[in-house]
C-alpha cells in the first residue's frame, strides 16, 4: 500500500436527479412490499422536465395479478410517486410534485425468469440474476465506511436538515458534494478539497455578491461542523464552482433509477459489481447479496479480524448456491483470509448464503427501502427493520468459528 496519497468520493442529495428516480423505485418496491412479502418488483424510473415515467416487471398479490391491475392500484402508485416528490420538497416551475405528468408502464412479470426464481417441489428457490456482488468495511470511520464518503454524506445530509426545517430557506433541493482526503498509510490525516455544489433560490449568486457570500458562509460552516477540525487546516473550498446553480433537478438534468451505484455503496473504495439496488425486491441478488458482504464484512472488521476487508460472492440466475466466496483482507488480518471464508460458510444461522437465506437471516421481505435511497446504503445505524445489513451481531459467531 502507498504510504501518502490523495482520495476522493462525492455523494448526491436526496434531490440529485438520479436520486430522485432511486427514491421513487424504492417507493414502489415498499409500497408492494408492504401488499405481499413474496411481490416481484423490478422498477425503473425515468424523470426529467415536469415528468415521471414508471417501467419495470411486476407481481404482487392485491395490486397487479393474472395480467391485471387491481382496482385503484394505478391510483395507489401515483399517490406514492407525487408524495416521494413532495417528501423531497420539489415545488419548483420546471418539476413539481402536483403538476408533473406521470405514466405507468409497470407490467407483469416474465414467466421464464419467475420459473427460474420461484421455489418448486424439488428445488430451493433461485437467484433471482447471475451476477457478482461485493461488500466492503474499513475502520476509518465509527461506522466503518471510507472516510471520504461518510464525510461527502454527511455534508448534505445536513444541508438538507437545514432545508426542511427552514434553519438555510435559500437551500433547493438538488446537491451534490466531493471530500479530497490525504491519507498516511491507512489515516486520513487532511482534508485537501471540499467541493459543494447547491441549488438555490433566485439571487444567490455572483450577480449578488452579499447572497452569494452568505451562502457560501453558510456551507463552510456546514462543512466546519461535519468534518474534524484538525483535518481542515490546509482545505480548498469549492463552493458552486459555476457561480450559479438556481436550475437543478430534473428540470436541470434528467434523472435514471442505478446511476449512482458508486455513491451508494462505497465512494471507489471498493470494487463495484456493476448491479444498481433501487426499485428491486430482495429476490435479486443485486441488492440482497450486496447487503450480506457488506454485513459479513463489516462483521469481520468489528470482530477484530482484520482493519480492512472486502468479500465478493458470485450466482447464477435460477440457482440458490453461490458461485463463489471470496474474502479479502488486505493483508490486515489477523488469520488468514481462507479461515474467514470457511467460517463464514461454516455458520449455520447464515443457511450457505443462499438467496432465500439471505432475505430470512436480514428480514428484507419488508418495506424497508425507500430510506436507502439516498446518502448511501451503508453505514447508516441499524434500527429496528430498517438497515439490518449494518448489525454487529455476527461478531461473536465469528470469533468463535475462528478460536
Amino acid at each position: 500500500m502507498r504510504h501518502d496519497y490523495l482520495f476522493t468520493s462525492e455523494s448526491v442529495s436526496e434531490g440529485h436527479p438520479d436520486k430522485v428516480a432511486d427514491q421513487i423505485s424504492d417507493a414502489i418496491v415498499d409500497l408492494f412490499l408492504s401488499k405481499d412479502p413474496e411481490a416481484r418488483i423490478a422498477c425503473e424510473t425515468l424523470t426529467t422536465t415536469q415528468l415521471v415515467v414508471l417501467a419495470g416487471e411486476i407481481r404482487c398479490k392485491g395490486i397487479y395479478e393474472n395480467g391485471a391491475w387491481a382496482e385503484g392500484a394505478q391510483d395507489e402508485i401515483e399517490k406514492t410517486v407525487r408524495e416521494t416528490v413532495k417528501r423531497i420538497g420539489y415545488e419548483q416551475d420546471g418539476f413539481h410534485w402536483e403538476k408533473f405528468e406521470f405514466i405507468n408502464r409497470l407490467h407483469g412479470q416474465s414467466a421464464h425468469i419467475a420459473q427460474g426464481v420461484d421455489a418448486g417441489e424439488n428445488k430451493d428457490e433461485g437467484a433471482g440474476d447471475q451476477g457478482i456482488m461485493f461488500g466492503y468495511a474499513t475502520d476509518e470511520t465509527p461506522g466503518l465506511m471510507p472516510a471520504t464518503l461518510y464525510y461527502s454524506h454527511k455534508i448534505l445530509e445536513r444541508m438538507a436538515a437545514d432545508r426542511h426545517s427552514g434553519a438555510a430557506p435559500f437551500l433547493e433541493p438538488d446537491a451534490k458534494s466531493q471530500v479530497t482526503l490525504r491519507y498516511e498509510g491507512s489515516v486520513p490525516v487532511a482534508a485537501t478539497a471540499v467541493v459543494v455544489s447547491t441549488q438555490h433560490k433566485a439571487g444567490y449568486d455572483e450577480n449578488d455578491p452579499a447572497k452569494q457570500a452568505e451562502l457560501e458562509s453558510y456551507v463552510k460552516g456546514v462543512i466546519a461542523d461535519v468534518i474534524p477540525a484538525n483535518l481542515l487546516g490546509e482545505t480548498e473550498y469549492f463552493i458552486n464552482p459555476t457561480g450559479s446553480f438556481e436550475i437543478g433537478g430534473p428540470d436541470g438534468d434528467a434523472g435514471l433509477t442505478g446511476r449512482k451505484i458508486i455513491v451508494d455503496t462505497y465512494g471507489g473504495a471498493a470494487p463495484h459489481g456493476g448491479g444498481a439496488f433501487s426499485g428491486k425486491d430482495p429476490t435479486k441478488v443485486d441488492r440482497s447479496a450486496a447487503y450480506i458482504t457488506r454485513y459479513l464484512a463489516k462483521n469481520v472488521v468489528a470482530a477484530g479480524l482484520a482493519t480492512r476487508c472486502t468479500i465478493q460472492i458470485a450466482y447464477a440466475i435460477g440457482v440458490s448456491k453461490p458461485l463463489s466466496l471470496y474474502v479479502d483482507t488486505h493483508e490486515t488480518g489477523t488469520v488468514g483470509d481462507d479461515k474467514i471464508e470457511q467460517a463464514i460458510l461454516g455458520i449455520a444461522k447464515l443457511g450457505g448464503l443462499t438467496p432465500r437465506s439471505i432475505r430470512t437471516h436480514l428480514g428484507l421481505n419488508k418495506p424497508i427501502y425507500r430510506p436507502t435511497a439516498a446518502y448511501g446504503h451503508f453505514g447508516r445505524d441499524a434500527d429496528g427493520d430498517f438497515f439490518p445489513w449494518e448489525r454487529l451481531d455476527l461478531v461473536d459467531d465469528l470469533k468463535a468459528a475462528l478460536g
